[in-house]
């Protein structure tokens, strides 16, 4: 049995500006798995940079308001909303509510530096 809590992971900022803890990764774990998760957050007023990964990608959100931006499409997001970003889609999220944005991480096949290009917004 494998169990991580998220307070144990180290958080820090990641390249597109969210504060993440990564919970899952099959390079920093023994488990047969391919893909990565990790915990982000987004705070009030903040967005995202947008960013291209060459792997898909699921953002499940947890608590709090946002706008997903995905190539040319945006879409109010919420609580126990699950959004698609297919591969080499140019993203980035934005904080619209008055809480902290906290969602889910799901890339697959794992996230890693070389596989993501981040922009200035």
């Amino acid at each position: 049995m494998f169990l991580k809590y998220l307070k144990d992971c180290r958080e820090f900022v990641a390249g597109d500006d969210s504060i993440l803890r990564e919970l899952l990764h099959p390079e920093k774990t023994s488990l047969q798995i391919r893909y990565s998760l990790a915990h982000a957050e987004v705070r009030v007023g903040q967005m995202t940079k947008p960013h291209k990964l060459q792997a898909a990608e699921v953002y499940y959100i947890i608590a709090g308001q946002g706008l997903m931006h995905i190539d040319e499409e945006s879409l109010k997001v919420g609580p126990d909303c699950a959004v698609y970003i297919p591969p080499q889609a140019m993203q980035y999220i934005e904080n619209t509510g008055n809480s902290v944005l906290k969602f889910l991480c799901i890339v697959d096949p794992a996230w890693r530096k070389e596989d993501e290009e981040v922009f200035d917004s």
